[in-house]
């Protein structure tokens, strides 16, 4: 059985066993398979429905085209909704950050293998989603980051709980300078299971399909586990070298001391390396606020179950949305693309500790997620 619909595909393959292979196809390739509220709303009905089946073994999510498996969230769409009523509430991206972050805590929950295909770029809403897999494939292609730090935001969809849980003080390194980094990075990072060229997508979901799944949860993590091992052992070839790892001491050396020495030492880092002066460049162009709320977040995330943490998110964005800088993030790099945001502070030492503390408070009397 096969349901279409205009930006995101659900396709329900029989396998060798009887059961189905649940598949998920982003499906807008010329926006880079950004996610907008109807395929957030039809992502998240559909999950629930297959966890619950038990004819559904396995869940595989993918994307359509060679560039993106998916570039984040409909900024633009965000933006439009921040900027109708500035201060107040902002109906579309509320509910946008809302569904969302429920569509990627019901991945995070739904038991069955879920197999994400991270190929081309992984970014913002994307990497919620691949994040949430339970096996996750990168490509000689993939490309993944958490750059909300260009555009007055910071990393959510569950950066807050995968960002903490990296080695070193990596996590805090990409989140405050949205550095994009490859595969072997992620295998570095903890946020890939296996390396998988992409030329063997389609055999991969071949042999998905001629498995014999069983009823048990367990077995088909295993099963999954052992038919991904020779798709692995044939790519290892084409791993790329990563970047990462190698730039460790620096990254550990920058972020030592308080919150505004772990900023200045990224901002001044002096390194013959070119992604970690990129890395320094962007933080220092980014909005002082995302980086004193990005490292209030990271710490007070730190020990937090998941749930959560998607609480504690939803809290932030959407303090953030009803501010200014996002608008102002948006509008430079988006909008009119003059790359010149305006943002409310010169530096982040000019944030005080209250402005900080205020985006944490919560602006419901019934938290939104509290049924998570």
């Amino acid at each position: 059985m096969s349901i279409t619909t205009q930006d995101v595909l659900f396709e329900e393959r029989s396998t060798a066993s009887g059961q189905k292979l649940g598949i998920i196809t982003l499906n807008i390739e010329k926006t880079l398979n950004s996610l907008n509220l109807d395929m957030v709303e039809a992502m998240l009905a559909t999950v629930k429905d297959w966890r619950e089946r038990s004819d559904i073994a396995c869940l595989f999510i993918t994307a359509a085209g060679e560039k993106a498996f998916c570039a984040g969230g409909d900024v633009q769409a965000l933006y439009r909704s921040a900027t109708e009523q500035p201060g107040g509430p902002c109906d579309y991206a509320e509910r946008f950050f809302e569904l969302e972050y429920r569509l990627d805590y019901a991945l995070q929950q739904f038991g069955k293998p879920v197999v994400v295909w991270g190929h081309g770029i992984v970014m913002g809403g994307g990497l919620g989603i691949f994040a949430a897999g339970s096996y996750r494939v990168v490509t000689e292609k993939s490309r993944l980051a958490m750059p909300e730090i260009t555009i007055g935001l910071y990393p959510d969809v569950g950066g807050s709980y995968f960002l903490n849980r990296m080695p070193g003080s990596n996590g805090r390194f990409l989140a405050l300078t949205g550095a994009s980094f490859n595969a072997t990075d992620a295998l570095y990072l903890g946020l890939a299971e296996g390396f998988i060229e992409h030329r063997l997508r389609d055999d991969v979901l071949a042999a998905m399909s001629e498995e014999l799944w069983s009823t048990s949860v367990g077995d088909n993590h295993e099963r999954l586990m052992e038919l991904m091992r020779k798709f692995v052992q044939a790519s290892a070839d084409a791993r790329p070298a990563g970047q990462v790892e190698a730039a460790s001491a620096e990254i550990e050396r920058a972020c030592q001391g308080g919150d505004l020495d772990i900023i200045e030492h990224i901002c001044a880092l002096q390194s013959d390396n070119p992604w970690l002066q990129k890395a320094s460049a962007t933080l220092a162009a980014g909005s002082p606020l995302s980086a004193r709320l990005i490292l209030e977040q990271l710490r007070r995330t730190q020990r937090l179950p998941l749930r959560e943490v998607f609480r504690a998110e939803l809290t932030l964005s959407t303090n953030i949305v009803r501010g200014s800088d996002f608008a102002e993030g948006v509008r430079a790099l988006l909008i009119d693309k003059d790359k010149n945001p305006q943002w409310r502070h010169n530096n982040a030492a000019a944030v005080g500790e209250g402005e900080v503390g205020a985006y944490f408070e919560s602006p419901w009397h019934e938290h939104p997620l509290r049924d998570l």
